[in-house]
């Protein structure tokens, strides 16, 4: 059974693990635990957990939410760092992530949930379309810093 609540510094380690299967490396403990620091009290960020029958994390995504200034001025919500653990997919772990971030995305307003996905990766374009997310005609553009 896979349950799904919100990250918290006990599970960083775990953490960091599951994103290494997403960027290839670990990232630094110590600068990934200041860094939670600042997501943790940040109400505008949602960091999910999605947890096997033992507790490990096999899933994580992260929401924020940002104040608009177009349309009906209603926020909307943006998601980054989707992973689902290999031995996972499939499952519906990805799932039930998207579901809770889309229901805390309704409970704060939100007019829509905004996500980029790297052109490569074909798998992960074919589950949003089948969680009702379309493909928008435009383009992303990174400027990494």
């Amino acid at each position: 059974m896979i349950t799904f609540d919100r990250v918290s510094a006990d599970d960083l380690d775990g953490l960091n693990q599951l994103y290494a299967e997403l960027t290839g490396s670990l990232a630094d403990p110590e600068a990934m635990r200041r860094s939670f620091e600042g997501i943790e009290s940040d109400e505008r960020v949602v960091l999910l957990a999605a947890r096997d029958g033992t507790g490990r994390i096999v899933g994580t995504a992260m929401g924020v939410v940002a104040n608009d200034l177009v349309w009906e001025c209603r926020p909307f919500m943006y998601v980054e760092n989707v992973v689902v653990a290999s031995s996972a997919r499939g499952k519906g772990v990805g799932r039930g992530l998207m579901d809770e971030l889309e229901r805390i995305a309704r409970e704060r307003g939100c007019s829509y949930i905004s996500l980029i996905s790297s052109a490569s990766r074909d798998d992960a374009h074919r589950f949003y379309e089948s969680i009702g997310y379309c493909e928008d005609p435009v383009r992303g553009f990174r400027k990494m810093l």
